[in-house]
């Protein structure tokens, strides 16, 4: 009984937590191809999902590529500057 309380307080507070976004921003150096492949690398993307963000991005300037709870987002955003692309958490 215990368990399950805490359980449900656990579920009851993740709700409560506002979903922050990672953002994908437009550059003018990274190909398409390299965007591609880090978002299936990093954020698990599907290569028809990676390919949609990008073209997003690019088009429109930026492109929310996940979003989730601001520990694992922060995990991507490191990942992405390690590979010299741009995102922000919002």
């Amino acid at each position: 009984m215990v368990k399950e309380k805490q359980l449900h307080e656990v579920e009851t507070d993740q709700l409560r937590k506002p979903m922050n976004k990672l953002i994908l921003h437009n550059d003018d150096f990274n190909t398409f191809d390299y965007v591609i492949q880090a978002l299936i690398e990093i954020c698990d993307h599907s290569l028809e999902q990676a390919e949609t963000c990008t073209m997003i991005a690019h088009y429109r300037g930026k492109c929310a590529i996940k979003s989730g709870v601001i520990s694992e987002l922060r995990a991507m955003h490191r990942e992405f500057v390690l590979r010299q692309l741009t995102t922000t958490i919002e």
